[in-house]
């Protein structure tokens, strides 16, 4: 593995760079319980946790924090599995089994938010894995993660799959009454036999917005990311109504749809996925996506269309008034070897 490789960007360092953590630093284990069965562990202290998105980002904020890497989520359809390979880890079941731990994570964003040179700026997570994985629910980073976010009143956002937000609902509260705070959960479509083979390692399409319904309960507004739309096995206008229905119906301040990108790395496994579960997409995939990672743009449209006429007929309105206008919408980061520190 090429934990000695691992470098950060700093205008001020001589050739070479410093290295994010040395070898001595990593800590590997496996736990034998029944929820962790098969998952390695690679715990490391971390040198930066606070993470510059690149500047040809399209995402609108500057700012993420990712106490992990990997996740056992294992949605075949992952964009962040490419950052896998630059650990030599493989990108398909490695990135679903072989998780990273930032385990100081919680103290070393205190340390940075008292930086004199930190600006108090709008701060992203779960842009590019899941913060509130299984492991977390062992590692348990995000209380301490909160809680110094709290402290500054930093703004900040969260993007999760997860139902183990809701352990942390009384810290997201009292952060919410010091900053802007905003909270989205990803929920793409509701049909269940699709969700079992393409999101394996997530809680179910209903208990998630069980989550939505919980925060807005609350008074925690929550917005759905409706990614991805799976061209062919969840566009159709049936389903689409469906989900929006369901999103509507947990109380959602707003819905954002997304259709599926595929940048290297991810398109590999979720093409051999479909050509297991679904062999008579691929040959349409291969065409919808000649030209490259994402949809064609008449596509993206069609269903963007689609899930706004929808949204306004089941009354899901704009995000209200003093909750951020940024939602944390992932689009794919895929770094070069000097660049690992965005993850």
């Amino acid at each position: 593995m090429r934990w000695e490789n691992l470098t950060v960007e700093s205008g001020g360092n001589p050739p070479g760079n410093a290295a994010l953590f040395g070898a001595d630093a990593v800590t590997t284990r496996t736990f034998d319980t029944p929820e962790f069965r098969g998952i390695t562990f690679h715990e490391i202290r971390a040198r930066s946790i606070v993470n510059r998105v690149p500047g040809a980002s399209r995402m609108p904020f500057e700012w993420t924090v990712n106490p992990y890497r990997g996740c056992t989520h294992a949605c075949v359809y992952c964009f962040a599995r490419k950052t896998h390979s630059y650990l030599d880890l493989d990108t398909g079941l490695g990135f679903d089994s072989q998780i990273v731990v930032k385990v100081n994570a919680p103290e070393l964003l205190r340390r940075q938010l008292g930086s004199r040179r930190w600006l108090g700026e709008h701060i992203a997570m779960g842009t590019n894995v899941d913060c509130y994985q299984r492991a977390e629910g062992r590692y348990q980073l995000m209380p301490g993660i909160i809680a110094a976010l709290r402290d500054h009143a930093n703004p900040f956002s969260i993007l999760t799959k997860g139902t183990l937000i809701l352990r942390d609902l009384g810290l997201l509260k009292q952060a919410a009454a010091v900053t802007e705070v905003g909270i989205s959960v990803s929920v793409g479509f509701t049909d269940q036999e699709l969700w079992r083979t393409v999101e394996p390692g997530t809680p179910a399409p209903e208990r998630r917005l069980d989550v939505v319904r919980t925060l807005s309960e609350h008074g925690i507004g929550c917005g759905v990311l409706m990614a991805p739309v799976l061209p062919f096995l969840s566009d159709d206008s049936s389903q689409l109504r469906a989900t929006v229905r369901a999103i509507a119906a947990s109380g959602a301040t707003s819905v954002t749809p997304l259709v599926l990108h595929l940048r290297p790395g991810a398109r590999e496994w979720f093409m051999s996925w479909l050509a297991h579960y679904h062999p008579h997409l691929v040959r349409r995939y291969e065409r919808l996506y000649a030209e490259g990672a994402y949809a064609p743009k008449w596509y993206q449209r069609r269903i963007t269309r689609q899930v706004h006429e929808l949204a306004e007929e089941y009354g899901i309105g704009p995000t209200r008034a003093g909750m951020p206008r940024r939602l944390p919408v992932p689009e794919p980061v895929v770094p070069g070897p000097t660049q690992l520190t965005l993850l």
